[in-house]
């Protein structure tokens, strides 16, 4: 049987991880063609991996490459038009968070995709994480009893590229960045159950001379079953990046960190190449991390979306949840903005989820 085609539409840091996935741990996939808006990064990006073909072309990459699935890896504003495109030329997505900037974009990403009868794979990697994995299998085999909170934290100093920071760009700060995580993860946990209200307070502490959106932000969550989810995120972290999560039950508890127990210890005079994601430094002590897509749970989820496609699988990880963490997103800002707390369902029309909070 053939290997899959996939198409990548992007060339950053994301990127970079996807590719390492296919090749060490996807076999059934073929990356045959990487796009970006700059031809230059576009083919420095397919030499470095050994793609056959580069495009500065969304439609061309699309219509021309011969791919089965689009891999979007590309900023937050455009994950709407890409997607649309791709699906209507019946090619399967994976698509990055978040999975879009606003609310009217996730509904007609979710219809589109569902009218030309392509799957739309969200890839949320804490829903395959093995550290994270196996805390949820034992939570599901009854070992804590019923969760009464969670807990999830992602920290680091900044992001790799500009982008991140304009809020036009991005549609808001570090929640649109990686709260999104926390609460794809709250909802995998409690298996979706429905959200009651959300309450934020937020800030910029590092940054404020290159973004407007915040830098720093905890969000709590609490459920209709009565469950309560806490989601702390920073760029503001020095360090390198920082992933753990806690879960409380009624009969007892566990902790999971992605990076810490991971990495070897090391001390350098000198530094030395890469330690972990987002460490500004290798010299004095430092935690040098290894198999770091595999720890966060990359490889595993393309994995399982390219076994979708060409079994026809329902993937486990869709749009819809996208879309349910898109509104908590909405909800956080707004709580953060007016000092309260936001019941849900929450959809106001905004043009980004940061207005909620900057208006």
């Amino acid at each position: 049987m053939s290997r899959t085609k996939v198409a990548i539409l992007g060339c950053g840091f994301i990127s970079d991880i996807h590719m390492e996935s296919y090749e060490r741990f996807v076999p059934d996939a073929e990356v045959v063609a990487v796009y970006s808006r700059d031809i230059k990064k576009a083919k420095a990006f397919a030499d470095k991996h050994h793609i056959k073909n580069s495009y500065d072309s969304m439609d061309a990459i699309i219509h021309e490459s011969g791919c089965e699935v689009v891999d979007i890896c590309l900023p937050n504003f455009l994950h709407a038009q890409a997607t649309i495109k791709a699906a209507k030329a019946k090619k399967h997505i994976i698509i990055e968070k978040p999975l879009a900037v606003t609310l009217e974009e996730a509904d007609e990403m979710i219809k589109v995709c569902a009218e030309e009868n392509v799957k739309l794979m969200y890839a949320e990697e804490l829903c395959f994480a093995p550290k994270y994995e196996r805390v949820r299998s034992l939570v599901k085999e009854g070992a804590i009893g019923d969760i009464y909170m969670l807990k999830q934290a992602e920290k680091h100093s900044g992001p790799h590229s500009d982008w991140f920071y304009d809020v036009n760009l991005a549609g808001g700060g570090v929640l649109m960045d990686m709260g999104c995580h926390a609460f794809g993860w709250f909802f995998w946990m409690l298996n979706n159950a429905k959200v009651k209200n959300v309450m934020a307070t937020m800030n910029t502490v590092l940054h404020k001379g290159r973004t407007k959106g915040e830098d720093n932000s905890v969000v709590i969550v609490e459920f209709e079953n009565g469950a309560i989810g806490i989601a702390e995120n920073s760029w503001a972290r020095h360090g390198g990046m920082d992933d753990h999560c806690e879960v409380y039950g009624t009969d007892g508890l566990m902790y999971a960190d992605l990076f810490r127990g991971n990495a070897a210890l090391a001390y350098s005079r000198k530094g030395f190449g890469y330690a972990m994601e987002k460490a500004d430094t290798t010299t004095g002590w430092t935690f040098p991390i290894f198999e770091e897509a595999f720890n966060q749970g990359y490889p595993h989820e393309l994995k399982h979306f390219i076994d979708c496609v060409r079994n026809n699988k329902q993937p486990l990880v869709t749009g819809e949840l996208g879309r349910k963490v898109l509104e908590v997103i909405y909800a956080a800002y707004a709580s953060a903005g007016q000092g309260k707390k936001i019941e849900l369902p929450f959809a106001p029309v905004v043009k980004k989820p940061v207005d909620l909070w900057l208006k």
